[in-house]
């Protein structure tokens, strides 16, 4: 049995569960607490971050990593495409949106989020111990703080990180309204990558959350930016998660 550590809301781990499920690999996850998970990580794996895949005496930490494992291990439904253009143009997209993407969607969700706990906690807490909820409304004023300081979250870095999103997130619409697919004709991890990353902003239903009914004025206005440029996140979820 293959095991996720992995925390519901974010989008690495998201990389990580759709590749799983994609490729229709049994597997249990283990929902963690942010902040308490530090040293369980750290003992299992080297480092703090998630997502985190146990398979038998093997840990591979990353999403990245997770997918390379998964194709190794288990040759069906494969995300990395066989061809080596195709193969190294893949891995070049992931790293790139392994790094523009995936940190400033954070930070900016966060910046915003962290101000609004009754909508972010259940966010930290779905599918955890039976006692997440109580322990994170009385850690959370710390948490946050911590969060804000190593994160480094703040309205400057929140603007130049919304800035970034806008400019690749207008590349990705024009590349994907003339193109199926990120690379060649098939779906593979660059477009898994480029659909989970992004994923928060769009909230589909197949991402795993419950997502709020009503979110904040200012997360409304984040979102707005996007409106029409993100459908392709919705067609490859619905086709392929």
């Amino acid at each position: 049995m293959l095991t996720l550590y992995q925390f519901p809301i974010s989008h690495f781990c998201e990389k990580a569960r759709w590749a799983l499920d994609y490729k229709d690999i049994e597997h249990q996850k283990v929902t963690l607490l942010p902040g308490l998970h530090v040293g369980k990580m750290k003992k299992l794996a080297g480092r703090s971050s998630v997502p985190v895949l146990k398979h038998g005496d093997s840990i591979i930490h990353g999403s990245s990593e997770i997918i390379d494992h998964l194709d190794l291990k288990f040759d069906w439904n494969r995300l990395t495409p066989i061809d080596e253009d195709q193969k190294r143009k893949a891995r070049e997209w992931e790293e790139f949106a392994d790094k523009n993407l995936g940190p400033q969607v954070r930070l900016v969700v966060y910046h915003i989020m962290l101000d609004y706990p009754d909508l972010l906690i259940p966010f930290f807490t779905q599918d955890g111990p039976w006692y997440g909820a109580f322990l994170m409304k009385k850690m959370f004023p710390k948490l946050r703080d911590k969060m804000r300081n190593l994160m480094k979250i703040n309205e400057q870095t929140a603007a130049k990180s919304n800035e970034q999103l806008v400019k690749v997130v207008d590349d990705l619409a024009n590349h994907y309204a003339n193109h199926e697919f990120m690379i060649g004709n098939e779906f593979s991890r660059a477009d898994l990558t480029a659909a989970a990353l992004l994923a928060p902003i769009v909230m589909p239903d197949k991402y795993g959350v419950a997502w709020p009914v009503e979110i904040p004025q200012r997360m409304q206005e984040f979102i707005s930016q996007f409106d029409g440029k993100l459908d392709w996140v919705n067609r490859l979820y619905d086709s392929y998660r």
